[in-house]
């Protein structure tokens, strides 16, 4: 085909497009005339002002849009037609084919139809004459400006607002324009006749998109207003590659430059892609195509760029990230520590019976979960889905009603409480321990009573004094009254450490009851995020983490003259670390008394470490205890409990029984499975109270707990190993055993800590055991045999120390002048590598230097009670000026689960929690929880038709208020982001870059780490919208390795907020993700899978 012919087809086919637009924004219009003569004006006008004039010569008035939109698409296809002249060719250059136009004068109507196209769009004057016709045409409108409304009609699916500026015009907001949160109907948000203000966001024939989004609707103001910093009449070139930089306008002649903010207005370049310039070069070698016409390509430098459409940001390419292995100075030779580091090991023989049996229980307890998740799914999808079909109905079919309200309450119904704990609670629920003796007689009943005179004695004999005695005894609530009425605190308060915040607050109640004051004047208590202290506090009870963080404010600790480290056995991160500091305290301090107390045999290793400083022993009421073994080991130790337990209670005497299990989920299969056993023995058996122990129950347990069992009956607890020493249940006679236990251990090459059931040790074992002779002779059933008590069990639990994460021990301790840390004085000193992981951490995050000292950002780290990374991540939000919006999503991660989901009701709670989720992750659906809680006035109400804890949000909230108080004593900036989100995701990465996993082409994600396998969590808002990159808060192990609290983020923020950890790949080499990266083959569906490779393939 020639040249001719082409331009024939062309012509055409404008033509043809012009007709469709006429016919779209005129009327009916058929006549192809018409088409062909607004075409030829067109080509006759050099900018959009000449062709809109020429048309209203003509008679012809169109709008606005519609006159631009003819113009660029007709110029875009066929060339101008230009007058003759001399002239004219001398300012336009050689031409260098007939009809058709020279780059330079393609630039300048290019120019042209931007400029007017961007004229438009701000409201530049038009004439007053078609003004005055016009008037309240949609040219009028401008687009993304604010207009005021009213809602004339309102839907499930938006509401369409008529603007009071322009009578009869009508614009819809859609239901995801309405707010920055998720709506589910437009009735939940407006009403008909309600004012409100809009933004104009897009208009299309006579139709218009508005959008509530970011508009104040009090003051009408845009929250988020493009920036317009070009004057009416200003030009933006189209093409920024043209040499000729400065254009002529057809309007004003007015010459101006591209700048950055011109460079926002205009529209954005990106590359073609190889196959769509392969395609245009061969277009062009073939004669169909010239690249002086398609001016939207650019084959200079074989770049290749084309237009992008208006409003999509640029697609770059890919960014490659790795890890950055350079070693800081001060770990120089020692990283190779790190590098090699494998679990701690939790099992003394890893092939034994006992690991086998943990092993198969963790399995057991995953195919539990998933076989309820199965059924909890099988019976929603058994559910019709119209069931408001036989209420509309106005003849239903006979019992359809009835059927509809059944189901309608299937998986909706009201809090379901499961028939064992109805039975076991009862319809009445009391809280704590009750006793018919007064306070005074009560203490006076505690085996330590006796021995008031001596031990006050001893403590005054000795400045360092150990004091062992059983559960139970009176250590806890005694001794320090009695150091108080001894008069120890007329030199400063005497402080007892508790390992668990519960402990903490609950001894602190009890202790001021029996001080016979209130709480927080001579008797206190500090925990984090929480203290009820004032000036008269004189016995302050706190967790060992508070004492922890007093020792960093005064090294000497001169407010105390006694500290006690209360329930020393249990060997925390904590109390390990105060174990050093306090040794070398009392050489500085003399008149300082420090007392160790613990319930275990451990007292000769504690003496042995302070100085074989002398043991104060309490003795206990203790009966013998009958010790049984199993002749076999047992593969399923949940099932062999409860058959245990029915043995028992069928056979043996009266006597209550005490069952160690590991967790939650674990006790409460065993109390429904054995309510359910006993429930089919029949009535004739005697009664069995079953009653769970674990710490997510109240702080004040249940009565019935303590109690004994009314006559004929006999009661069953089933407890974690709070009941080893934290709880004295009298009229225990029986203990089962299974002999494991649930503990947190720290991997330091993923990076988290996991809950893993491991054998318990020795030292616990016999604790166990103990628990059946408070008050009588009883009888332990070990359910493991007595060669796996000696050969697979530990003498005594590993210390804390040695299996968790030591970031924040390491900062605190590098904060209190202790720089050589491999060096301190532990009791059982944590690994090498643990402590070189916990340094290169605190060098990543820059809270160290390259010598391994403190910086300035490391200092303000050490002053907030927080793990280094949620530090690192309030401080960098000062810098990003949203602190205001991190302190709550801390304050959030901090408490724990904020929603729950009831058994019964899994379907309605998940349909309130997905109202709260965030495009941008569950950090910011946090966030909105907590805003809209504030929006209602923390209202309780609110938090339980949403399904969120009021509890949580309210711990919450005291924690928000102790961060702002430390806040503000270093005056650190509290401002919002407001709706500029990036900020605060890219805070969220300035702290947990460790954290960072990026999408595997296969299936879920891919840590970045050590290339891990991990998935987002169901329960996540970006569950479903699966982004590239992420970083999570911690991993879960479940079913799958889970990621929990979960943010999109930008693969370029993390090079920027963490170089010292994260860098750009070299593009000259293959990095390590790429090599890792399994490639799949496309799929064939005529072979087999495997059918490509060389040894499938036959000679």
């Amino acid at each position: 085909m020639d040249d001719s012919g082409m331009q024939q087809l062309q012509y055409l086919s404008i033509v043809s497009k012009v007709l469709i637009e006429l016919k779209s924004n005129v009327g009916d219009i058929s006549d192809k005339v018409v088409a062909e003569f607004v075409t030829d004006i067109c080509r006759k006008s050099n900018c959009i002002d000449e062709f809109d004039t020429k048309l209203k010569e003509n008679d012809v008035v169109l709008a606005d849009y519609v006159v631009r939109n003819l113009f660029i698409m007709i110029h875009t296809v066929l060339p101008s037609i230009k007058p003759k002249s001399g002239k004219e060719n001398r300012e336009i250059g050689n031409k260098s084919e007939k009809g058709k136009l020279d780059n330079v004068e393609k630039v300048k109507i290019d120019d042209e139809i931007r400029s007017s196209g961007y004229r438009d769009r701000y409201g530049v004057e038009r004439d007053g004459r078609r003004d005055g016709r016009r008037r309240g045409s949609l040219g009028e409108i401008e687009l993304l400006k604010v207009y005021a409304g009213r809602v004339k009609k309102v839907m499930d699916t938006g509401y369409f607002v008529e603007l009071n500026d322009f009578r009869g015009k009508e614009g819809l907001v859609h239901v995801s324009q309405m707010a920055n949160k998720r709506v589910s109907s437009g009735k939940d948000v407006v009403k008909r006749g309600e004012e409100v203000f809009v933004k104009v966001i897009s208009m299309s024939g006579q139709k218009m998109s508005l959008s509530m989004k970011n508009v104040d609707q009090k003051t009408g103001k845009d929250l988020l207003p493009i920036k317009r910093s070009m004057d009416d009449d200003d030009v933006v070139p189209l093409n920024p590659q043209s040499s000729n930089q400065q254009q002529n306008s057809c309007r004003t002649g007015n010459i101006v430059e591209e700048n950055k903010s011109t460079a926002v207005l205009r529209r954005l370049l990106k590359r073609m892609s190889s196959p769509e310039r392969w395609e245009a070069n061969q277009l062009m070698a073939a004669g169909v195509l010239d690249s002086r016409e398609y001016h939207l390509f650019d084959d200079d430098g074989d770049k290749g760029l084309i237009l992008q459409e208006e409003g999509v940001e640029e697609e770059e390419e890919e960014l490659e990230i790795e890890l950055n292995e350079e070693e800081p100075d001060f770990l120089h030779g020692q990283t190779w520590y790190s590098i090699d580091m494998s679990p701690v090991k939790i099992f003394k023989n890893p092939e034994g019976s006992l690991s086998r049996a943990a092993a198969l229980q963790s399995a057991l307890i995953k195919e539990r979960r998933e076989m309820k998740e199965q059924q909890q799914r099988t019976l929603l999808d058994s559910i019709p889905k119209d069931l408001n079909r036989p209420w509309e109905d106005p003849i239903p079919e006979t019992g359809e009603r009835h059927l509809a309200q059944e189901l309608q309450g299937v998986g909706l119904s009201a809090y379901d409480i499961p028939e064992w704990k109805k039975e076991s609670y009862g319809k009445t629920v009391t809280f704590g321990q009750r006793s018919k003796l007064s306070l005074q007689e009560q203490r006076q009943t505690l085996p330590i009573y006796k021995l008031k005179s001596e031990l006050v004695q001893a403590v005054h004999d000795n400045q360092v004094l150990v004091v062992i005695g059983e559960t139970g005894s009176g250590k806890t609530t005694q001794v320090t009254q009695y150091l108080a009425e001894a008069g120890y605190t007329n030199k400063g308060k005497i402080g007892c450490t508790q390992p668990r915040r519960v402990a903490a607050t609950s001894v602190a109640k009890r202790v001021a009851e029996e001080f016979g004051c209130r709480l927080g004047e001579e008797v206190g208590y500090a925990i984090r995020f929480e203290a009820c202290t004032g000036p008269e506090t004189v016995i302050k009870y706190m967790t060992d983490g508070m004492l922890l963080m007093e020792i960093l404010v005064d090294r000497n600790l001169s407010q105390y003259s006694v500290i006690m480290l209360d329930e020393a056995h249990e060997r925390t991160v904590h109390t390990d670390v105060l174990f050093g500091l306090l040794k070398q305290l009392i050489k500085r301090r003399p008149d300082l008394r420090l007392i160790v107390t613990s319930a275990t045999l451990d007292a000769e290793k504690f003496s042995g470490y302070f100085f074989n400083c002398d043991i104060f022993t309490i003795p206990g009421r203790t009966f013998p205890v009958e010790i049984l073994y199993t002749k076999q080991p047992e593969s399923d130790y949940l099932d062999a409990a409860l058959i245990t337990v029915l043995q028992i209670h069928l056979t043996e005497p009266k006597g209550d029984i005490l069952l160690f299990l590991t967790g939650q989920e674990e006790i409460d299969h065993a109390c429904q499975s054995l309510y359910e056993r006993m429930k089919g023995l029949g009535k004739n058996v005697p009664e069995l109270i079953i009653l769970p122990v674990y710490s997510a129950l109240p702080s004040e347990m249940q009565s019935r707990i303590f109690e004994l069992a009314p006559s004929g009956k006999r009661k069953v607890v089933v407890a974690t190993n709070i009941a080893e020493a934290s709880l004295t249940i009298d009229g225990i006679f029986y203990v089962i055993d299974p002999g494991f236990a649930k503990q947190n251990v720290y991997n330091h090459k993923q990076g988290l800590d996991s809950l893993v059931i491991t054998p318990i040790s020795q030292a616990s074992a016999k604790q166990r055991a103990g628990r059946a002779g408070r008050t009588g002779s009883g009888k332990c059933y070990r359910l493991y045999t007595e060669s796996a008590y000696h050969n697979e069990m530990s003498p005594t639990s590993i210390p804390e120390i040695q299996r968790i994460n030591l970031g924040l021990t390491t900062l605190t301790m590098k904060a209190m002048g202790i720089n050589d840390l491999l060096s301190f004085d532990f009791m059982d000193p944590p690994s090498q590598q643990a402590l070189i992981s916990a340094l290169e951490q605190l060098y990543s995050l820059g809270a160290l230097d390259d010598e391994g000292l403190l910086t300035k950002l490391g200092r303000k780290m050490a002053e907030f009670p927080m793990d280094p990374p949620l530090s690192k991540m309030l401080l960098a939000s000062v810098d990003l000026g949203c602190s205001d919006d991190i302190l709550t999503i801390i304050a959030m991660i901090q408490t724990g689960n904020i929603f729950y989901r009831p058994r019964e009701k899994q379907a309605l709670a998940d349909q309130k929690r997905a109202k709260f989720f965030q495009p941008e992750g569950d950090h910011l659906t946090l966030l909105a929880v907590y805003e809209a809680w504030k929006a209602k006035n923390f209202s309780g109400p609110w938090c339980f038709d949403n399904f969120v804890q009021s509890r949580s949000l309210r711990r919450a909230q005291d924690v928000r208020k102790q961060l702002l108080t430390i806040m503000d004593r270093y005056k650190l900036k509290v401002v919002s982001a407001g709706k500029n989100f990036s900020k605060i995701r890219k805070a969220i990465a300035a702290g947990f870059f460790f954290h960072v996993a990026r999408k595997d082409p296969q299936e879920g994600y891919r840590t970045l780490v050590d290339n891990q396998p991990v998935f987002i969590h169901p329960s996540s808002a970006l569950f479903q919208r699966q982004p590239d990159w992420v970083i999570y808060h911690e991993l879960v192990m479940t079913t799958k390795e889970y990621m929990r609290e979960v943010t999109a983020v930008d693969p370029k923020w993390l090079v920027e907020v963490a170089p010292r950890f994260l860098r750009v790949a070299e593009p000259t080499k293959m990095s390590k993700c790429k090599l890792q990266e399994r490639l799949e083959p496309l799929y064939d569906r005529y072979n087999e899978p495997n059918s490509w490779r060389l040894s499938k393939r036959r000679a």
